[in-house]
């Protein structure tokens, strides 16, 4: 390891290099990721390791973890929450801090009124399987003083991955060669000893796990071998519920030096005519610009719009160019576009979302007799 100051910001050349492999190139459970990612960018192994660990604890990468497929372990859905304008940074506040089960937290907003533009806040939920969405919401509506939501589970999902460096330099309507394929929201089932080394394979690695067996630690703690960890895990990928592993980059929030990852979140919305839904959301999903992308019925609240996805950029007409490209791609393969509209983000904050049945009861437990709202 060099004894000289490490360069922590995205933008330094071998950091770079490293995170355009690192943010949503690890596919699938990896027993030995950094070897992976310092094979795939040809960036040596200890570098990746000095660099990895500099920029976790500058604040540059928030978190470096072994992602899963939520939707696959937990009912899950996009909430947009209509709040009065006094609250909603409260209420914002709440949903960030206090429910472990809100994931993705964005204030948006529209450049105009359009259908829905009084939901300025929006959050990804999950509840552990056996229990309701609206059973949640119920209380959060409470809790936060919001005046109504409205939920949108996945029908079907296109993209789902980050990749903000690598993503800097493509070009509006470049896309793969075939269309993306949907994927399902279908719950797996998992037995007992599944579930444990889930639940001791998800949480955020600590710097001195970043090396060359980051999991041996986590096997201990789950009260096996690391081969027996290694092998459950692979079996939890083979079931479909491992993503990806990944350091999630501080995208929106600018570091100590200024420098921002990013700074336009859109989220695009898209009707297409019924029974189009899935052959548009793989166009939408081949443009590799999209990190998201998603088969969601807005209803009539979002104009009965039927495909979302989201871009990130740091010029807001670049990240319109790109959308334009897509609108038109639609039309040249023969997809109507009946409506569309952008909801831009805010203020933004995002954590994994609980699973816990057991985190969930007793969180209940602790706000069913609190009169709201809270904030």
């Amino acid at each position: 390891m060099s004894d000289f100051p490490i360069p922590t910001q995205h933008s330094d050349p071998n950091k770079a290099t490293i995170l355009a492999v690192s943010e949503d190139r690890v596919k699938g459970f990896h027993p030995q990721p950094f070897q992976f990612i310092a094979q795939e960018s040809g960036v040596p192994f200890d570098t990746v390791v000095e660099r990895v660990r500099a920029m976790l604890s500058s604040g540059v990468i928030r978190r470096v973890r072994q992602t899963l497929l939520a939707n696959k372990l937990a009912e899950g859905a996009l909430v947009a929450w209509n709040v009065p304008a006094d609250k909603l940074d409260a209420a914002f506040d709440f949903l960030f801090k206090q429910d472990p089960f809100s994931g993705h937290v964005v204030m948006r907003s529209t450049d105009r009124e359009v259908s829905g533009s009084d939901f300025r806040l929006w959050t990804t939920l999950k509840v552990p399987q056996g229990h309701a969405i609206e059973e949640h919401c119920a209380v959060l509506m409470r809790l936060i003083g919001a005046t109504d939501y409205y939920t949108m589970q996945a029908h079907g999902i296109f993209a789902l991955g980050v990749g903000h460096v690598r993503r800097k330099t493509m070009e509006p309507g470049e896309k793969a060669d075939e269309p993306a394929v949907m994927m399902t929201t279908n719950i797996a089932d998992l037995d007992a000893e599944e579930w444990n080394m889930l639940l001791h394979l998800k949480g955020d690695l600590k710097p001195e796990e970043i090396g060359p067996e980051p999991w041996a630690g986590r096997a201990k703690a789950a009260g096996v071998s690391l081969e027996k960890f290694c092998e459950v895990a692979r079996r939890l990928d083979e079931k479909g519920v491992i993503g990806r592993f990944s350091t999630f980059l501080e995208h929106v929030k600018p570091s100590a030096t200024g420098q921002r990852v990013t700074r336009f979140n859109a989220l695009f919305h898209w009707r297409v005519p019924a029974g189009m839904e899935e052959r548009a959301g793989g166009e939408v999903g081949r443009h590799p610009i999209m990190t998201h992308a998603y088969w969601r019925e807005g209803g009539e609240r979002f104009a009965n719009v039927n495909i979302m996805g989201v871009i990130h950029g740091t010029d807001k007409d670049t990240v319109l160019t790109h959308k334009a490209a897509i609108d038109k791609h639609l039309a040249d393969v023969g997809i109507p576009l009946l409506y569309t509209n952008v909801f831009w983000g805010g203020r933004s904050e995002i954590k994994p979302s609980e699973i816990s049945p057991v985190v969930f009861k007793d969180w209940h437990a602790k706000w069913k007799d609190v009169p709201g709202p809270v904030v």
